[in-house]
């Protein structure tokens, strides 16, 4: 059973001459899926922490193959589970339903990292309870 499901209608400005969504913007449905995921589970996609530092998920690695189109007005359903967590990374598999068929799935990897102020970003591993809404959230 997948983790999240939300759903998102295909609006005009994502598709293409040929009224059918543009490649790219699969991608962003995935971005915006994993961040509702990760709200659904009490984080986000940059978390402030005590020592004024962020904890982000920058993108290692995104792919996305097609079976068939997603068209303007299509509601497409988008799963997201977690497929595997790292010391320092977790991988995402994302699925796009429509009317029930599958038509897309994905797959992106973020790195866990640390954003201070004046210093470079640096991976980290992931933190005990951050790791534990992810487990959570994947039941």
């Amino acid at each position: 059973m997948p983790a999240f499901t939300t759903t998102r209608r295909v609006e005009f400005a994502d598709t293409d001459m040929a009224g059918i969504v543009h490649f790219a913007n699969f991608f962003r449905y995935m971005e915006q899926a994993e961040h509702e995921f990760l709200r659904s589970v009490g984080l986000s996609v940059a978390m402030d922490q005590p020592d004024g530092s962020v904890i982000g998920w920058p993108r290692v690695s995104c792919s996305c193959s097609f079976d068939e189109p997603a068209r303007f007005e299509d509601v497409l359903e988008i799963r997201v589970s977690v497929s595997r967590i790292g010391g320092k990374s977790v991988t995402y598999e994302i699925e796009f339903f429509r009317a029930g068929t599958r038509i897309a799935s994905g797959r992106a990897k973020a790195a866990c990292c640390r954003f201070g102020h004046g210093q470079p970003m640096a991976s980290i591993e992931i933190p005990g309870d951050v790791r534990e809404r992810l487990e959570r959230g994947n039941e």
